[in-house]
């Protein structure tokens, strides 16, 4: 089986307790450990596979919770790194079906280094690239940037996730879509939500979306569609892959679930090819990768919302 390399953000998120939507009026939070290739690291891990995450987060008791959650989770964490930098925080407010919405307060996570030791472990693994911060500047972007260019040469397979946030990237919507295009370009696979798709095509319709992100470069696309399930394209097939009806309490993570999931099943393939040769295999594998996200709608927080597998089996 693969190893399975998560590259990101780790972080705070302080979800307001029964306000809704409006941070205005919260007066509660709960503290939770976030950041969607953290939650992804997890996901993977909790479904039995191998699972390594890279990022950095603060020298401080925030960072060291985090750090802890993720190895009582069995995620790999000897190539995290610390800052003298405070921990990134998000606060995060809940409506009534579960969407989110959030503030960031930006720290340790920017400052991940670049160490090239790294490359050596890549060789035929699995590269995961969340990218809700790592496209800002600073130190994270230069390394995100460079183990792509890793991974490529070490001949592994690469998933790009956007993780588009809206009060990360005010007035600056076309750097981030620019920023995007060389992941997608270069990424064997991308999963977006819808706005991301239709943000970074210029497309309405979902299928003509994929159109302009296969021409790009992208080989195999999943669009998740919440409780209709995931819009599944290759260059060869279309189709929409229905979910399980859950009621949702909390949606922090489903995408990081579902992704998780289907990083945890290719890994068990020798190459993209064995994927792409056969259409049943890859929409099998998105049908359990949709339950995964349901599931985790289920429950408060993310990472304690995630599937095992006896979960995901039953």
């Amino acid at each position: 089986m693969k190893k399975i390399f998560c590259i990101g953000e780790l972080l705070i998120d302080f979800v307001a307790e029964n306000q809704g939507k409006d941070l205005t009026k919260a007066k509660e939070f709960s503290k939770k450990a976030g950041g969607a290739p953290a939650n992804v690291s997890c996901a993977i891990s909790k479904l039995g596979g191998d699972s390594v995450f890279i990022g950095c987060v603060g020298n401080d008791p925030f960072g060291t919770f985090l750090l802890r959650i993720l190895e009582t989770e069995k995620v790999d964490i000897s190539l995290a790194q610390k800052s003298d930098t405070f921990t990134t925080l998000a606060f995060v407010s809940l409506d009534e079906d579960g969407e989110r919405d959030f503030v960031f307060s930006r720290g340790a996570d920017r400052e991940l280094t670049y160490d090239s030791s790294y490359k050596s472990y890549f060789e035929n693994n699995i590269l995961h690239f969340g990218a809700a911060t790592a496209l800002l500047g600073g130190p994270l972007e230069e390394a995100y940037s460079r183990y792509l260019f890793d991974g490529l040469t070490k001949h592994a397979f690469i998933s790009f996730d956007p993780n588009y946030r809206v009060d990360l990237w005010k007035n600056k919507v076309d750097s981030f879509k620019r920023k995007c295009e060389s992941f997608i370009e270069k990424s064997h696979l991308c999963k977006f939500s819808l706005e991301e798709a239709q943000l970074l095509s210029g497309k309405k319709d979902v299928k003509e979306a994929c159109e302009v992100l296969h021409e790009i470069g992208t080989e195999i696309i999943v669009i998740t569609l919440g409780s209709e399930g995931t819009w599944l394209s290759t260059k060869k097939f279309q189709k929409t892959i229905p979910s399980i009806k859950v009621t949702p309490i909390d949606t922090t993570g489903a995408g990081d679930a579902f992704i998780g999931c289907l990083l945890q099943q290719i890994a068990k393939h020798s190459s993209i090819d064995a994927l792409l040769a056969d259409e049943s295999i890859l929409t099998n594998m998105v049908a359990r990768a949709n339950k995964a996200g349901a599931i985790t709608t289920t429950n408060f927080g993310a990472i304690e919302s995630l599937p095992t597998l006896q979960q995901l089996d039953s």
